[in-house]
């Protein structure tokens, strides 16, 4: 099983609550040094929590299930402080 199919079906493990959020997860690409670039869809890619939501959730499951995998990057986080950032409707 390639690399990329072992980050998506870590990934299919916590996408079904990301989903309940409105929200999804792509990878973009895995660097020549195993970093996963991912980009965080729907309401993930707005959301002030998504540092949270790559931290505790998508990152765990991916180092726990992939461990050649050296980093974990969004290339889209929304900061925490940003004024523009919308919490899902279900979460406020």
């Amino acid at each position: 099983m390639s690399l990329i199919d072992q980050v998506e079906a870590a990934l299919d493990t916590i996408r079904p609550y990301l989903e309940a959020d409105g929200g999804n997860v792509s990878v973009e690409e895995i660097t020549p040094e195993n970093v996963v670039k991912l980009k965080l869809l729907g309401s993930c890619g707005s959301c002030p929590m998504s540092i949270m939501t790559l931290k505790a959730g998508i990152e765990q499951a991916i180092l726990k299930a992939v461990p050649e995998i050296t980093g974990i990057e969004a290339i889209n986080l929304t900061d925490i402080d940003d004024p523009n950032a919308v919490l899902p409707e279900n979460l406020r």
